[in-house]
């Protein structure tokens, strides 16, 4: 089978994957960052490292303070920090995503929560309004927000909400003049405390739709907050609750149609996901640039520690893990960048494998550390802290899972004509309410059962054929256990989570690899004086993914599902350990 043709921009090269298709003319060759972000990169990034250098001892106080100062928020401003992203006429320095993504990965690299308030405020705060927003809206508010005048925040999080967003209670209703009254109260607001900018999801059930999107501004009467939480990790970073009590919202602040909440939510959410993959990435080189020294400083028994096995190989994995993640998270960027239309599930597979793989670094880094990495006068305890928030943000870890596999799972099914009855309205929603997911046009499988090897035509270092063919063994596999588990379960493919989560990790293993694959190839390709290190990292990708692949494949079919659920059960309903102390 020839690989696919995906010149159309509204065809999703993860959901390919399901069909046993590989998007190769997208995915090769690996992207390159436009030459004019290159050259702003270059002064942005010196820029930053040289403030936040400098600041280091005042961010670690920050953190224990669980506050930024005023006068630090001022010098973001004055950075430009606010307009990375906003279009040069309204003020900003109109960066791809890609390169905001490595701006975030910079800031990072030396505070998590500095990236949170600057990405708080263009990847979701403010989004919507580049998305959605209407002319009018764009020039009253993108110059302020260009200028950190006005900083932004995302009110979409509930008390007894959180992933079910149809739970959703802050309500607003239409008044005679046109304009809304808006109640309720919002939690967890990044940026809540010092925003003046909040892009709100109220209940509006109307005969659009059931929830609305609106701007508001937190100078507005009826508007509240709420002090700063006292959070484990990126605790500088305002994080609060916002109030709105009888809060009137002209119409002109409607954002988007009314009644599409949900459609601006998902987009935004969508979008914003390469910042937060951004920042995940460059806390992982920050942290190999720690390990390192720390293994090459430190010596015992004669010899430094970086010489022993057990700590190069925590080293190694380090660096294979952030690798991939970068290689992933730039090629999301570089999705949307070109303008394509459905984006969503590989920006969730980037999500899920960066924020994984960060944590994991963490602790490997805070390991080599030994017992200078618990003491809070070095910086991986903070690290630690502060990346645990990165697989519950923005969708948690096991709900992106479940979306991966079942927008997957959904256009597959739309092809099974014995199951159209049985299947047709169980993905329309499969995650109750979530609001990140859109609408998929099913694409007719070549076969029910069986796809033939979708061979990568692209010409490839000899090294690189393991890979490649890994990819293209488990692209073909990954059809074949999603039209069988379809066949098998029907429409109570939803309920079946175990599975769903192994379906997801076959299909982000498969992208991930492609992604690794496709950006060692062009280093080879450039000669870069890193390529030989590319394709080792490539190689041992390889090697790791086939043991997680085979192992997923085959607990699709052999698992201890059903004495997970059973032992579960049992605790669940006990509601506690049932051995005593002997």
């Amino acid at each position: 089978m020839n690989t696919v043709a995906s010149q159309n921009l509204d065809e999703s090269v993860a959901k390919q994957l399901f069909f046993g298709q590989i998007a190769e003319d997208v995915l090769f060759p690996y992207p390159q960052i436009r030459e004019r972000d290159r050259e702003m990169l270059g002064a942005m990034t010196e820029a930053i490292d040289q403030f936040l250098t400098d600041k280091s001892a005042a961010l670690k106080q920050y953190d224990r303070d669980a506050e930024q100062p005023e006068e630090f928020i001022q010098a973001l401003r004055e950075m430009g920090l606010f307009g990375l992203i906003i279009p040069e006429e309204h003020g900003g320095l109109e960066l791809s995503n890609g390169a905001y993504a490595r701006v975030l990965g910079q800031t990072s690299s030396h505070d998590s929560s500095v990236s949170l308030t600057i990405g708080a405020h263009s990847s979701i705060g403010m989004k919507g309004l580049l998305l959605f927003g209407s002319d009018e809206q764009k020039q009253r508010y993108l110059p302020q927000l260009a200028s950190g005048e006005m900083i932004a925040a995302f009110c979409l999080t509930e008390s007894g909400a959180g992933s079910d967003a149809a739970a959703i209670r802050t309500r607003a209703s239409r008044n005679e003049d046109g304009s809304w009254t808006l109640n309720g109260e919002k939690i967890w607001i990044t940026n809540g405390g010092i925003a003046g900018f909040y892009t709100v999801f109220a209940r509006t059930d109307t005969p659009e739709g059931k929830v609305t999107a609106f701007i508001v501004e937190a100078g507005w009467e009826g508007v509240s907050h709420g002090p700063h939480e006292d959070k484990m990790g990126i605790r500088a970073s305002s994080t609060t609750t916002v109030a709105f009590t009888d809060v009137r919202v002209p119409a002109a602040n409607v954002l988007g149609p009314v009644g599409k909440g949900f459609k601006v939510a998902m987009n935004i959410l969508n979008s914003g996901r390469t910042g937060l993959g951004g920042g995940a990435v460059g806390g992982m080189r920050a942290l190999i640039r720690l390990a390192s020294a720390q293994a090459n400083e430190r010596r015992q028994f004669g010899q430094t520690i970086g010489e022993f096995g057990l700590v190069r190989e925590k080293i190694a994995q380090m660096t294979v893990d952030c690798f991939a993640a970068e290689s992933a998270v730039w090629m999301v960027a570089h999705l949307i960048d070109s303008g394509r239309s459905d984006y969503s599930v590989e920006a969730a597979m980037s999500k899920v494998f960066a924020s994984e793989a960060v944590q994991r670094a963490c602790y490997e880094a805070l390991q080599i550390a030994a017992g200078n990495g618990f003491m809070r006068e070095f910086p991986y305890e903070q690290m630690t802290r502060d990346t645990r928030i990165l697989s519950i943000f923005e969708g948690t870890n096991e709900i992106l899972r479940l979306y991966v596999a079942l927008s997957g799972l959904k256009g597959v099914g739309a092809t099974l004509s014995e199951l159209q009855s049985a299947v047709g309205g169980i993905f329309n929603d499969p995650i109750k309410g979530f609001g990140v997911l859109g609408d998929y046009a099913g694409r007719r499988m070549r076969e029910a059962t069986g796809y033939g090897t979708d061979r990568i035509a692209h010409p490839l270092a000899p090294e690189l054929r393991k890979l490649a063919a890994l990819c293209e063994k488990y692209t073909v596999e990954l059809s074949k256990v999603s039209d069988r588990l379809l066949r098998k379960h029907g429409k109570h493919i939803a309920d079946q989570q175990h599975a769903q989560k192994r379906i997801a990790d076959i299909a982000i293993d498969v992208f991930v690899g492609l992604c690794v694959l496709s950006r060692a190839d062009s280093l080879v390709k450039q000669s870069h004086p890193a390529a030989g290190e590319g394709v080792t990292i490539a190689g041992l990708f390889a090697r790791q993914a086939r043991r997680r692949l085979a192992r997923n494949v085959r607990g699709l079919e052999r698992n201890e599902d059903a004495q997970v659920e059973q032992l579960a059960a049992s605790v669940l309903e006990r509601g506690n350990y049932a051995f005593d102390v002997l």
